[in-house]
């Protein structure tokens, strides 16, 4: 019996990847996305397709029953979906700031709350969180989005005790700078929110940085983290983290040891560094 996958935001960048990636491993995937036609590619590889949006119950509801009842269990979630909603503080209505959590949280919430049932049952399951290093630390103008990332890792720590007895092992992908369309979605939110306010200086300076880091060869592929989330679900004794990706390692390790007046002021430093 062949084992199956559900990925969520498979539509693009990681999402899509790891799709690829778990479709070469032997696995049956289902392909979740609001955006059915561009995941066609993935339709003629094989996968399946399923209707997801994080911000509609019924809808995270009726992706997990098309799973359940097409394959009769669920191996593996991967929680991928995610965007980078950015700009000060100050000046991100609380509306899309409640968006960012509904996708990056509360909807892989839910997912989990639904494939646990399932995997329980099996005595076994995967459930794949894809973080990102910026749930360990912060940057200027990132703090709905890192606020998101670090309930993440939050969540996915309690729930790795709880999921232990019955089996689930709850693991935490953790990408650094990957070549995807976050950084241009980041940059418009942020202009969006902060370009034309009090902090428009210093943040048309961070997006010409995000606009540098995307053009740039820093950027992983997405490959390369779909790479790490098969090697996480193949794994006997997976980690509970898994940083990957340009910068993750190094930027992870500064932070740990760096005290934080000093993490700031490197962060501020790179923030500005495009005047």
């Amino acid at each position: 019996m062949s084992k199956t996958a559900l990925v969520t935001g498979a539509s693009a960048g990681i999402g899509a990847a790891t799709v690829r990636a778990l479709l070469k491993d032997g696995y049956e995937v289902f392909a979740g996305a609001r955006r059915l036609d561009m995941m066609a590619p993935l339709e003629s590889l094989g996968a399946r397709l399923v209707f997801l949006d994080l911000t509609d119950d019924p809808s995270i509801v009726s992706a997990v029953e098309t799973v359940a009842k097409a394959a009769g269990r669920l191996d593996v979630l991967v929680n991928n979906a995610g965007y980078g909603c950015l700009g000060a503080l100050e000046d991100v209505p609380l509306a899309e700031a409640r968006l960012q959590f509904e996708v990056c949280l509360f909807g892989l919430a839910r997912l989990c709350q639904l494939a646990l049932p399932i995997m329980r049952s099996q005595g076994a399951g995967r459930i794949v969180n894809v973080g990102s290093m910026g749930g360990r630390f912060g940057e200027p103008f990132g703090a709905w989005y890192h606020a998101a990332k670090f309930a993440v890792e939050g969540l996915s720590d309690c729930l790795r005790m709880e999921a232990a007895p019955f089996g689930v092992h709850v693991i935490v992908i953790e990408p650094g700078t990957i070549r995807t369309d976050w950084s241009r979605i980041a940059r418009e939110s942020l202009i969006r929110a902060s370009g034309e306010t009090a902090y428009a200086p210093y943040a048309r300076r961070h997006a010409k940085m995000l606009a540098w880091n995307e053009a740039s060869k820093v950027p992983s592929s997405p490959e390369g983290v779909a790479r790490t989330i098969v090697r996480a679900v193949r794994a006997a004794r997976p980690k509970a983290r898994y940083p990957t990706g340009a910068a993750a390692r190094p930027m992870l390790f500064l932070r740990h040891f760096a005290p934080d007046r000093l993490f700031d002021r490197l962060m501020w430093r790179i923030s500005q560094s495009f005047g």
